[in-house]
């Protein structure tokens, strides 16, 4: 079966990886030195069959994200969570690493960017989740990130990426629940 949306990957090596996990047509930005051209593809590419962005799980991933998003709001966006996504020796991390199973989660659980809503989560919630201000807190956004795929982002932009999906309060609680079973805080 083939994915009516276009996705949107950083390069040649993503492109081949997100062919194997599923029939799909793809549109690479060179990295991340993104042009007009290429976001004017996007453009008409969501504008008649719908876009899907996934990039990289890092600083120019996130980047290239920000650039489209700014460009072409109407996109879906999916995530690959960092560590499913780390060359097998350590070399780099990106969707050309990724498995099958992973890059096919992502797609299928792809966000469609809201219109910026204030949701009923506030700073002082991710304060008492240890999501901001404290040790360990680097690692508990990157696991609030997988468990709502959302991506990892950093203490700043937390609350906007929450907002921008549109997670709901008890989302979270639930999210933070298991992230605090798992370290044994319950």
């Amino acid at each position: 079966m083939k994915l009516k949306e276009i996705i949107v990957v950083e390069g040649r090596d993503d492109t081949t990886a997100v062919k194997r996990a599923v029939d799909a047509d793809t549109i690479e930005t060179n990295g991340s030195a993104i042009n007009i051209e290429t976001l004017e593809k996007i453009k008409l590419a969501q504008a008649t069959r719908g876009v899907i962005v996934l990039t990289d799980p890092d600083y120019p991933g996130q980047k290239i994200r920000h650039a489209i998003e700014k460009y072409v709001p109407e996109c879906k966006h999916a995530f690959i969570p960092k560590d499913q996504a780390i060359h097998k020796h350590g070399k780099g991390v990106g969707v050309e690493h990724a498995s099958i199973e992973a890059i096919r989660a992502a797609l299928k659980d792809a966000h469609l960017m809201q219109e910026i809503v204030e949701v009923d989560i506030t700073k002082e919630d991710l304060i008492d989740a240890g999501l901001i201000g404290g040790a360990g807190s680097k690692e508990r956004r990157e696991q609030l990130g997988k468990l709502l795929r959302i991506g990892y982002t950093n203490g700043k932009q937390l609350h906007k990426r929450l907002t921008m999906f549109q997670i709901t309060k008890e989302a979270f609680a639930i999210a933070i629940k298991e992230i605090r079973q798992e370290e044994g805080n319950v």
